[in-house]
């Protein structure tokens, strides 16, 4: 069992393990406490994006107009539950039972935190899901979802399977709903291993704006940022692009925030 300074990188761990494979390996991880990726706290560029809603960006939840959220990946649920105390129904997602399970645990002990306190609008219902993110069907699930919460999710997923995130994503956004990625690690070397796999907006611009299909490479790995154009009728539309003015301490250099923080809607709205 390893924990503070004795969690291993996390590339290290997935050396040699297929892309078909990882799932099984993040649910051995968490079975064996080894989780070096959490940060105990929920996000707080999320709270803040959603507390300001810079140009009322996003459709948020009241009495008269209930809505639903998704954190894929959503380990100890620290978002969910920020989620939910914004009056959102939130659905935590993750591939290993020992990851919801201890957010079930956790979220008992964080309820009380002052972050989570509700302002004026109903707490949101939780519901924890044990779920293949890239299945066709998810059982007992009510799908399209009003917002998705993307962090650490997108740069879990080997660079290969980012056209396929890009699409299920695509689906499971509701007609008016709002895709809200924190982008990490924005400023790692594409070249680098992972995961974390490197999260530049070109990434996130390159796979959303053309669900389902691959972009042409370059010699990093990267997408060739000169073909990246419009997105296509079928694809999402960035709405808005920022670095927040908090994120998590993995996602700062020196005092300097390095995360960007992205809203996206479909193109057709």
């Amino acid at each position: 069992m390893a924990s503070g300074s004795e969690q291993p990188k996390l590339p290290k761990l997935f050396e040699d393990i297929l892309p078909e494979e990882h799932s099984a390996k993040w649910d051995k991880l968490w079975k064996d406490n080894v989780t070096p990726w959490d940060r105990g706290a929920p996000s707080m560029a999320l709270h803040d994006l959603l507390t300001e809603n810079p140009n009322k960006v996003i459709p948020l939840p009241n009495k008269d107009s209930p809505r639903t959220a998704l954190v894929p990946g959503c380990g100890r649920g620290y978002d969910v539950v920020l989620l939910s105390s914004l009056g959102y129904n939130v659905y935590g997602l993750d591939v290993s039972s020992q990851a919801l399970n201890a957010a079930k645990e956790n979220t008992e002990k964080i309820l009380d935190n002052d972050v989570y306190k509700t302002e004026g609008i109903q707490r949101g219902v939780i519901t924890w899901i044990r779920q293949d993110f890239f299945a066709e069907k998810w059982e007992g699930v009510q799908t399209p979802f009003d917002l998705i919460f993307d962090y650490t999710f997108f740069c879990a997923l080997s660079p290969p399977m980012r056209p396929a995130w890009a699409s299920k994503m695509k689906s499971l956004l509701g007609p008016s709903g709002r895709l809200v990625c924190l982008e990490f690690p924005s400023e790692k070397t594409l070249s680098e291993k992972g995961p974390p796999w490197a999260a530049p907006p070109t990434e996130y611009l390159g796979y959303l704006s053309n669900p389902g299909l691959q972009p042409r490479i370059d010699e990093s790995g990267g997408i060739v940022v000169e073909d990246i154009g419009s997105p296509a009728p079928g694809g999402l539309k960035r709405l808005l692009h920022m670095k927040p003015r908090r994120t998590h301490e993995g996602g700062m250099k020196e005092g300097r925030v390095q995360d960007c923080i992205s809203v996206w809607a479909h193109a057709s709205e």
